[in-house]
């Protein structure tokens, strides 16, 4: 069964406390980074429902917002999530081939996930660290001028970590 512990239920009282009665929707978007980060990094069906009845709002409209923001991942994602810009700037400056070659380092396909679970490539539009291209976003970290060399030893610091 799919629940919040009696803090994070907690949480989510404050959170939609700071909005007007009847305007509880307002909460969604930090509600859901909470469940995300409660129920496996991820938000599946089950999860969208219980935010919905939590919220008192249609599911439809939890499924809506999930989906439209790339910060929110529908599906399971790895340990370590590469999120590599591929706006403009970025791909000015080479994102493309970054892009390509993490595919091929780590032998998945945008969206996917490393058979050991360890690593999923998203890519992702404006991270707005358009002087620092091209870059990618690790969880709250930016990772800046990349470089394929760069980019081998920020595997091999992931794959340090996770052992």
């Amino acid at each position: 069964m799919i629940g919040f512990t009696e803090a994070k239920l907690k949480e989510v009282e404050q959170l939609i406390a700071r909005y007007p009665d009847g305007k509880q929707k307002s909460a969604l978007l930090p509600v859901l980074h909470l469940a995300q980060q409660e129920f496996g990094g991820w938000l599946d069906v089950p999860v969208m429902d219980y935010v919905a009845q939590l919220l008192k709002i249609e599911p439809i409209e939890v499924y809506e917002v999930a989906s439209f923001y790339s910060m929110y991942n529908l599906k399971p994602v790895g340990k370590y999530l590469f999120e590599v810009c591929q706006t403009g700037p970025c791909m000015l400056n080479g994102s493309d081939n970054i892009i390509d070659y993490i595919k091929e380092k780590l032998n998945i396909g945008v969206g996917e996930t490393t058979a050991d679970g360890l690593f999923t490539l998203k890519t992702a539009e404006c991270l707005g660290a358009c002087g620092y291209a091209p870059m990618m976003q690790m969880g709250k970290h930016y990772r800046e001028h990349l470089t394929r060399e760069k980019v081998d030893a920020i595997i091999e610091e992931c794959r340090a970590k996770a052992n």
